[in-house]
């Protein structure tokens, strides 16, 4: 059966869309990680959803999954060259991100952004 799409953000949000996938691309951009590492990276997101997410991308052609044969076994996920392409537009999506959440913060509204390794701003970081 064919799919069919009536625009192309569709067809991109069908791929990369959901709560968590945004996410995870955006850190294995930063480079390839151990699954524990983008536990730690993510913390709200469950082992369970993780692993399910890691395997619609890797079906999807978005990330690699490398089985290393060491005790205890090693897992790294990566980007492919195709998962590589997404980068410029997570890059804008992320900045637009950050510019909302600076808005918000002006605003009154407490948000905060959490980066990789890094206590989330202040509420002064934000509106500096």
């Amino acid at each position: 059966m064919t799919k069919v799409y009536n625009v192309g953000v569709e067809a991109t949000l069908d791929v990369i869309g959901g709560k968590w996938k945004p996410v995870i691309l955006c850190d294995l951009h930063e480079g390839p990680m151990r699954t524990s590492e983008l536990r730690r990276a993510i913390p709200n997101v469950t082992q369970k959803v993780l692993t399910e997410q890691l395997r619609d991308l890797e079906h999807d052609g978005i990330v690699t999954r490398k089985v290393f044969n060491e005790v205890p076994p090693r897992v790294v996920y990566g980007l492919t060259e195709h998962g590589q392409n997404l980068s410029g537009l997570l890059e804008q999506i992320c900045q637009w991100g950050e510019e909302d959440v600076r808005r918000r913060a002006a605003n009154g509204e407490s948000v905060v952004i959490r980066h990789l390794g890094e206590t989330a701003p202040s509420r002064e970081e934000l509106l500096g």
